[in-house]
């Protein structure tokens, strides 16, 4: 006996060469274009803004090849007050870079070791670690400088600088890091051959884990050199500003010296490009990190 099997009920059928709105290509890259151009368009300001001259940005007259000032306006910006700019600058690179370095090594131990080892009130003070994530970093300002204060620093590089290398975030995003980098069975094969707990970690663990590094030290670059409440409470002398501090005191004399403002745009201009070299030049490392887990 034959049995036919019965033919299968079309399904509903969408109209041929339609596809929803929400997956259309061209309504996706119109969304990035968009977001795009709204990203760079501060940037874009501000480059045209530092090629012009004080009475230009007053009036805002629109940029010419004959209105071209930019080569002036660094000129002005190199001999104004004796060229403490670049003094600014270099006080920015120190704490900022330094910082930033030193701060992204504290935290991968400190992830590394909540990760890795076992020990009494592990969770309760990794608890309160993620307490301080949730604190801002400008109500922490005041018993800052009270601690400062007391222990003489007030008015230092160091006022600004210890302060740095605190950065709860970091250690929560070092410790996922560490758990998604460092298999386990790695370390118990390096203590099988006799390494010691630091050449384990020095030598295995930072490097294995070298993107969440990269990642904790671009966030904490990124924060050092945009900071500005921090110095403003800290520091009263000009030679120690950082270069957020020290346009703010220029573009508070606009009113009296309508010349600060090409100083003061030129000047917010070179302070965009370190950040954009530090996330040019660490990419690399920053896309390894946040593609791996999608390739596991």
């Amino acid at each position: 006996m034959i049995s036919r099997s019965r033919p299968a009920r079309p399904g509903p059928q969408r109209p041929a060469g339609r596809r929803p709105w929400t997956l259309s290509k061209t309504v996706v890259n119109g969304a990035l274009l968009l977001a795009t151009l709204y990203t760079l368009l501060p940037l874009a300001w501000l480059l045209t803004a530092a090629a012009k001259n004080t009475g230009d940005l007053l009036v805002g007259n629109t940029l010419t090849p004959a209105r071209w000032h930019l080569g002036e306006n660094l000129q002005h910006l190199v001999s104004a007050d004796d060229g403490i700019y670049f003094r600014w600058y270099l006080n920015s690179l120190l704490y900022a870079g330094l910082g930033a370095l030193l701060c992204a090594f504290v935290c991968v131990c400190a992830g590394y070791a909540f990760e890795v080892y076992a020990f009494r009130g592990k969770e309760k003070l990794f608890g309160l670690v993620l307490v301080g994530v949730l604190v801002p970093t400008t109500a922490t300002a005041l018993p800052m400088y009270l601690i400062a204060s007391k222990i003489g620093i007030v008015n230092t590089f160091w006022a600004v600088f210890l302060p740095s290398l605190v950065f709860p975030f970091g250690v929560y995003l070092s410790r996922v890091f560490c758990g998604g980098y460092i298999p386990g069975e790695v370390l118990e094969a390096a203590r099988m051959d006799g390494a010691g707990e630091l050449r384990i970690f020095w030598s295995i663990g930072l490097k294995m884990v070298m993107p969440g590094f990269v990642t904790v030290f671009l966030f904490q670059f990124t924060a050092i050199w945009n900071n500005f409440f921090l110095p403003l409470v800290m520091l009263s002398d000009n030679d120690l500003f950082p270069v957020s501090l020290g346009l703010y005191t220029w573009n508070t004399e606009t009113h009296a010296f309508p010349e600060y403002y090409p100083l003061v745009v030129t000047g917010s201009l070179l302070a965009v490009l370190p950040l954009v070299v530090a996330f040019v030049a660490l990419q690399r490392h920053w896309k390894a990190g946040l593609t791996a887990g999608s390739v596991k």
